[in-house]
């Protein structure tokens, strides 16, 4: 056995994210009218004038936030982060520091408080994604990741931006966010600017946001809210992006809270054309190796510039909650566990309930170390069967630390099967 990481204590509220484990990321705005991707704007070096035809035919008729909240919670999410604004500076609520914002569109209204209340009332903990940066905002820099960073007259032009006053209008949309939808659980910021080299940008961040000044309100405000680490402070969790961590996520090597933030194929916001498509098996795993190493998993979903799920996403995400339906207390509040996983498996631990993941199925028997005399039964999880056990050792006597689970020949048809042993 090994010690079990044990994270500091957050500023704010995390006893709930460490028990819900599986949220639901959801980035939409008038990138999903081109389609290629929430970066489109910077990909293709599209000035403000090009982009206002996304801006213009902005029209969600089918947009149903209780329908998405019906769909994440069939598929087992517990909580939800919704993009309030991207990098491209669009505002999904009726904010009144800008015109740019979805009740200027033809959709009319403040699509974030229908979020809200409809993601409130299936019983789910409400996050805001928020961008730091803003690629439309007249006084935000034309930095070396802004779309017109290539025009040499439009920088020239605009060489006299003033980073002070966008900070002033980003710390004044936040405290909106925060000050007119009642609790939010959750406000995620990003991006950590200080840390890249973009030319204007190099050395900078902390002081341009005014990222301390802008904490202090938020934990004024809602002194309950977790935030993430992307606002140049150390924040109350950390979120590895895309990727799979080794191990418990640390930082200056101490274990953190943390959750992995990834998508179903690849692309943040709507992608028509991206066909790289993750199995809902690759999904559920991922979602495992998560929790067995003390994480959450935030799985995003970029709906259409219609206001819909994507018929692909509906699809995988309700394999998903077919699987969550009959495993999800192998996930929710768990943890990793002291005992070491075979090969092939992953292990979750909930109080004296261990589960075991198996990956790949094995021929009739898995052993595992150090749990002989320690279990009282075993079950399969997905039907509550009994797995046989046998206490032995390398040489075929019994009474020693290794515990031979014998397996079904045939393997459960569920995605991954899980195995429950009840410890003594």
């Amino acid at each position: 056995m090994s010690a079990v990481p044990v994270p500091a204590s957050t500023t704010g509220d995390s006893s709930w994210f460490v028990q819900d484990r599986f949220g639901l990321f959801i980035h939409w705005g008038i990138y999903a009218l081109p389609a290629r991707h929430e970066w489109v704007k910077n990909r293709e070096r599209i000035s403000d004038e090009q982009y206002q035809r996304y801006f213009s035919h902005f029209d969600p008729d089918l947009y149903d936030p209780r329908a998405w909240a019906r769909i994440a919670k069939a598929a087992g999410m517990r909580y939800a982060v919704l993009t309030t604004k991207h990098h491209d500076g669009f505002c999904l609520w009726d904010s009144a520091l800008t015109d740019y914002k979805a009740t200027n569109t033809l959709a009319g209204r403040d699509l974030v408080r229908e979020y809200v209340e409809a993601f409130r009332a299936e019983g789910f903990r409400i996050g805001f994604y928020h961008s730091l940066i803003d690629w439309h905002h007249p006084e935000f820099p034309v930095d070396g990741l802004h779309p017109q960073r290539d025009d040499v007259e439009f920088r020239a032009k605009n060489a006299h931006r003033d980073i002070t006053k966008y900070a002033t209008y980003l710390h004044g949309q936040v405290r909106e966010l925060l000050s007119n939808y009642g609790k939010v659980d959750v406000l995620w910021l990003d991006f950590s600017y200080s840390q890249r080299d973009w030319g204007w940008s190099k050395g900078k961040g902390k002081d341009d946001w005014q990222s301390e000044k802008l904490v202090a309100m938020i934990r004024e405000l809602q002194p309950h809210i977790l935030i993430n680490n992307r606002s140049e402070t150390d924040g109350d969790f950390y979120t590895p992006e895309q990727v799979q961590p080794q191990g418990w996520v640390t930082h200056e090597g101490r274990p953190v809270v943390w959750e992995a933030c990834q998508t179903l194929n690849g692309s943040w916001g709507y992608d028509r054309d991206n066909l790289d498509w993750k199995s809902p098996d690759l999904l559920v795993r991922m979602l495992i190796d998560a929790v067995s190493k003390g994480g959450n998993m935030l799985l995003n979903v970029g709906p259409t510039a219609r206001g819909e799920f994507d018929a692909r996403a509906v699809t995988t995400l309700a394999a998903i909650g077919e699987w969550m339906r009959l495993h999800s207390r192998a996930i929710y509040g768990c943890t990793q566990s002291a005992y070491s996983a075979p090969q092939d498996c992953r292990l979750t631990q909930r109080g004296m309930r261990l589960y075991l993941h198996v990956f790949s199925w094995p021929f009739r028997h898995l052993h595992l170390n150090g749990l002989g005399g320690k279990v009282s039964y075993a079950q399969l999880l997905n039907d509550a069967s009994e797995i046989k056990m046998t206490e032995v050792s390398e040489n075929g006597t019994s009474g020693n630390s290794t515990l031979r689970l014998e397996l079904p020949i045939q393997r459960p048809g569920v995605l991954v099967p899980v195995v429950e042993l009840f410890l003594k």
